[in-house]
């Protein structure tokens, strides 16, 4: 199989956070691209990225709304992108041990979303960022990403992270070292980021405190948002043949039948432990039948 191929694969079968990482990567790789061919073709100050970012100032918001979107899943630096997936990787490996995918999913918007709006209130309120406002920024996924952390932190605080150099540490310990470093940075040189971090570390706090609760902010939103993000998903389909005046069902003969068993089987090994624990034969039967749909 492919390698092309492999990765369709386990984005199209994979979990929401899967399809995260994968989202993250590629727009890192278009707005590299991009700028690199923007600035051989003789523009050396590239302003395309203005577009996409999320402007601190509400004058500069109303002309691009959809910033507040496409800023969380939006970074430049090589090392702010790697930094913010191991993150989401880590953290929400853990936090799939309990929830749902599209709860992960949910909380990673509204996390952004928080984020996005905690760092726009601060600069229009407090008069220290008055003379940055026209030209401050929000880019990347840390406010999404600390979102899931500090959920994951509340649900399951005493939960061990092996970290290099110094051994297991419970994850409520990382939460709260996160916040108090946002806290004495907030006139730092990453200001806006970190109250942008304080923005999504809140969402997450709340969300998960409802949920424990019994409350799910995210009730409404779950179905919603995995349709807009399966709407290219292929769809199963019977297959029907006419032959000699009668119908003949592929779908209910014994071959057909052991197969999809077999299909049934792996996306239920999927759901369970994920994309990637699937053997070499299993992601090659999954190619084979997902190009027959």
């Amino acid at each position: 199989m492919a390698i092309t191929d492999e990765i369709k694969l386990s984005y199209l079968h994979g979990t929401y956070l899967t399809k995260l990482i994968y989202i993250n990567i590629a727009v890192w790789i278009v707005v590299r691209l991009t700028t690199v061919i923007l600035v051989l073709g003789g523009n050396e100050h590239p302003t395309f990225l203005d577009w996409v970012s999320l402007p601190a100032s509400f004058n500069q918001f109303l002309t691009r709304p959809w910033t507040l979107f496409t800023y969380m899943s939006l970074h430049f630096d090589l090392w702010h992108l790697l930094i913010n997936l191991l993150w989401l990787y880590s953290f929400g490996r853990i936090f799939l041990e309990y929830h749902t995918s599209r709860k992960l999913l949910c909380l990673y918007l509204f996390g952004g979303l928080a984020g996005g709006l905690f760092f726009m209130l601060a600069y229009n309120l407090f008069p220290y960022f008055q003379k940055n406002i026209e030209f401050a920024q929000l880019l990347g996924a840390s406010a999404s990403v600390i979102s899931i952390v500090i959920a994951t932190a509340v649900y399951v605080p005493n939960h061990l992270i092996h970290i290099i150099l110094i051994g297991p540490v419970k994850i409520k310990w990382i939460a709260l070292v996160s916040i108090i470093l946002y806290l004495v940075n907030l006139t730092g040189d990453n200001a806006g980021g970190n109250f942008a971090h304080l923005g999504g570390a809140c969402w997450g706090f709340l969300y998960m405190t409802l949920l424990k609760s019994g409350v799910d902010l995210s009730s409404r939103s779950e179905k919603f948002i995995d349709q807009i993000f399966n709407w290219s998903k292929p769809k199963r389909r019977l297959k029907v043949e006419y032959n000699s005046g009668t119908f003949r069902e592929y779908g209910y003969n014994k071959s057909k039948k052991e197969k999809q068993e077999e299909v049934n089987r792996i996306l239920d090994k999927i759901s369970t432990t994920g994309y990637d624990a699937l053997t070499a034969a299993e992601k090659e039967t999954l190619f084979r039948m997902s190009g027959k749909r």
